[in-house]
């Protein structure tokens, strides 16, 4: 039997979206896509297309984008590795590369993504070393309004209130395993919200409208006449790019993990 000329990888990146104008390749602006085929292509001497585990949009950042690729067997993951990371830009890293069977598809294959948004409530939040991976807001927010609204969101729901647009062949209910508020060292809150899956904006919409239930804006209530999708109820500006980050994608037969989904954020 021949040897096999080519061989599955799945690629768990690190990347500060701060310079980018989201994942996907598009014509005329800078793109993690089109950063990591680039390099990809060239140390394979060929072209190199991937697909990951979401389509994070312009500004967000990742700490557990997964990617799948097909190189020529040559390439050990262990190389791979260390060529990619000799040669990507210094806004992208790659943290671990892994063989990966030949089916594996990174967005149809996974079982549950993580995401970590961050809202400053100090002035430290104005900090150059914390607003570039943060939502500064300048007042102040009631936590148990934050945790009450947080409460809601386990189980499965329709989060079309929360989306920016649907998804037609897949509907718009979502499973959440976990959404909770917790303190981010002396500069603020976040939001740790683990879910089977997540509609386009989602997080940012939810955010949005959380915080503005807590500075005071929209009544508690909102939060669930959204989530039951009652008319007359419009959720509030999504928060911004900049506090958001896919911290994890988990997939069948991936070793538990405990460590929390902030651990490998700045």
């Amino acid at each position: 039997m021949n040897p096999p000329v080519e061989r599955r990888v799945r690629l768990t990146l690190h990347y500060d979206g701060a310079e980018f104008y989201g994942w996907q390749i598009q014509p005329g602006v800078r793109t993690v896509q089109a950063e990591l085929e680039t390099v990809l292509s060239r140390l394979t001497a060929r072209p190199v297309r991937v697909a990951a585990a979401g389509r994070t949009d312009a500004g967000v950042h990742a700490a557990g984008q997964v990617v799948a690729a097909d190189v020529p067997a040559r390439w050990t993951p262990d190389a791979l590795h260390r060529a990619l990371n000799a040669l990507l830009p210094r806004d992208i890293w790659v943290r671990e590369v892994q063989a990966a069977p030949a089916g594996f598809d990174p967005r149809r294959h996974a079982i549950a993504r993580a995401y970590v948004y961050r809202v400053g409530t100090s002035e430290m939040a104005h900090s150059p070393f914390h607003r570039r991976w943060c939502w500064p807001v300048r007042a102040p927010l009631r936590a148990d309004a934050l945790a009450e609204a947080a409460s809601l969101l386990p189980g499965e729901h329709s989060f079309r209130a929360f989306a920016k647009a649907g998804q037609p062949e897949r509907g718009d209910r979502c499973t959440i395993h976990r959404a909770d508020w917790v303190p981010w060292q002396e500069v603020g809150l976040a939001f740790h919200i683990v879910g089977n899956r997540f509609l386009h904006h989602m997080v940012r919409y939810l955010v949005g409208t959380m915080v503005e239930v807590a500075m005071g804006r929209r009544p508690a209530g909102d939060m669930a006449a959204l989530l039951a999708g009652e008319a007359g109820f419009a959720t509030s500006p999504p928060a911004p790019a900049t506090g958001l980050f896919l911290a994890r994608v988990d997939y069948p037969g991936d070793p538990k993990r405990t460590e929390p989904l902030d651990a490998e954020l700045p």
